[in-house]
């Protein structure tokens, strides 16, 4: 592909929730729905993708570029069936957990670009976060088609491709540690006599607007964290109990699960 102009045709294996955001993040960078190919083994789901994108159904052996937006345990059986009938040149992006780009040449053939993404849920409003790894054979204007429709899902950092397990822990998991603590303190908040309704938004509100701050603010997160703690005030209770309880030895140990779960589906 030359800097000059987009792909010609593009191809997106697995059209489910991830592969929508992928599919809305490349019309919204500037490429035609027309150029676009989905490949979806579910008839309704595709038909509904080709009703609401403008997008078509069909092959994808002659794609410039090819998205794989399937579960790590199907990657495998999926690049076989695609090695010697797609554009031998075809760029690969692969956004399955744990899969190396020397892994996805092994099975797809050698002479093909590979890129490595690892995004999370928050792509499907715009507030994502992926981390790219660039394979062998990769030109800048890959890299850079790759960067910039990816920027249409939210922030995009490029990480070595040793460092994508512990993105994935990072990242990639990162989304459901906030969600799993937002429903604890939910329960919390209506153990003590809030109703649900009113506990949700608070805590909602709160999670939110403490990401703004950490990301607007230019402060660091320990600077955040002792500017709303005041000694031996509210904050600074809840936070001892946190500390009694090893909070920072219980993330770090859930954080290395998630990475060495990455590295097992490798």
């Amino acid at each position: 592909m030359s800097t000059e102009k987009s792909p010609q045709h593009i191809g997106l294996i697995g059209a489910g929730i991830m592969g929508e955001a992928l599919l809305s993040a490349l019309i919204k960078s500037g490429i035609s729905p027309e150029t676009i190919t989905i490949a979806e083994k579910r008839l309704e789901r595709s038909e509904e993708l080709i009703s609401q994108y403008g997008v078509r159904a069909g092959e994808i052996t002659t794609c410039d570029v090819i998205l794989l937006v399937v579960k790590p345990q199907d990657m495998q059986e999926l690049l076989a069936s695609l090695k010697g009938k797609i554009n031998p040149h075809a760029l690969l992006i692969t956004f399955a957990a744990g899969k190396s780009t020397e892994f996805v040449l092994e099975h797809a053939g050698s002479s093909h670009p590979v890129i490595r993404v690892m995004p999370n849920t928050a792509s499907l409003i715009g507030a994502g976060m992926s981390a790219i790894s660039l394979g062998k054979n990769v030109s800048e204007s890959e890299a850079i088609f790759v960067k910039d429709f990816l920027a249409c899902t939210g922030k995009v950092v490029e990480v070595a491709e040793d460092l994508q397990d512990a993105v994935t822990a990072t990242s990639g998991s990162g989304p459901a540690y906030f969600f799993a603590f937002a429903e604890g303190m939910i329960a919390s908040a209506v153990e003590l006599g809030l109703s649900h309704e009113v506990a949700t938004i608070l805590t909602t509100q709160t999670m939110l607007g403490a990401a703004r701050l950490l990301d607007e603010s230019g402060k660091s997160a320990t600077t955040l964290r002792e500017n709303v703690t005041s000694p031996n005030g509210t904050t600074a209770a809840a936070l001892a109990t946190f500390s009694e309880s090893h909070l920072d030895a219980i993330i770090a140990q859930a954080m290395r699960a998630a990475r060495d779960r990455s590295q097992e589906l490798a």
